[in-house]
């Protein structure tokens, strides 16, 4: 018969653990002997290294006090299939953790790298690929499929002159004046634009977080008092036109 802290001591554990685990329910209580010591047969040890086997895999208390003879067979494949899942992502998080102390840490997918990488051919600025990569890494990081919608869309944009010329005039107008006329005539180009091409549901919006939207959008305005005004201009007219998600 063992006393709390020997069956702590063999085990493992910490005296406070094992009657964390009486007020649980998972580990019987034995009463007093005359002594007054609480008295622990050989069984406890058995069911106290079940207990801590199991804790240490991460399976909650609550689930552990749950287990019974029947269920126990097919709740321990649960838990073993959880538990590969875990060490999965465990061994996910130390391969970038490798690439962070190399240097090497990709936070996109190949493809908006080298959409990003070929930029500077297309005559925008080091300013203008910087926050677009900030913005893809929280768009993958938050909404990845939707960040896919979102990109293969811009890429296809990129293709067409006069597209191509609305994203360099947005550019171009970071370090404007917000009450210079040109925003006014370039928020009108956008609008205009944007409602030939989407109509008034823009791919993806109804599907955006709203959250995440107004990060994302936030990140831009702060950037740029001009591009903050053009923000609120473009939101303004195509409200007016109807056009949903702004």
């Amino acid at each position: 018969m063992l006393t709390i802290g020997q069956l702590a001591r063999y085990v493992g554990v910490s005296t406070k653990t094992v009657r964390v685990y009486h007020a649980k329910g998972l580990l019987p209580e034995p009463g007093r002997d005359a002594s007054g010591y609480r008295r622990y047969p050989a069984q406890a040890v058995v069911d106290l290294l079940r207990i801590r086997t199991l804790a240490d895999a991460g399976v909650p208390l609550a689930r552990i006090r749950d287990l019974t003879p029947a269920n126990l067979g097919t709740e321990l494949k649960q838990i073993d299939a959880d538990l590969a899942t875990r060490i999965k992502q465990l061994r996910a998080i130390r391969a970038r953790l490798r690439e962070l102390a190399g240097g090497e840490l990709r936070f996109l997918p190949a493809e908006v790298d080298d959409h990003l990488d070929g930029l500077p051919a297309l005559g925008f600025s080091a300013r203008w690929i910087a926050m677009e990569r900030d913005l893809w890494i929280i768009l993958y990081a938050t909404q990845p499929d939707l960040a896919d919608t979102f990109f293969r869309d811009q890429t296809q944009s990129l293709t067409d002159p006069a597209l191509r010329d609305l994203y360099l005039a947005s550019d171009q107008a970071h370090d404007l004046d917000p009450t210079d006329p040109e925003l006014e005539a370039l928020a009108d180009r956008i609008v205009a634009a944007s409602i030939e091409r989407y109509g008034t549901e823009p791919p993806g919006m109804s599907s955006t977080d709203p959250t995440i939207h107004q990060l994302l959008q936030g990140a831009v305005n702060d950037s740029s008092p001009a591009w903050q005004r053009l923000d609120t201009m473009i939101r303004g007219r195509l409200g007016r036109h109807g056009v949903t998600g702004v």
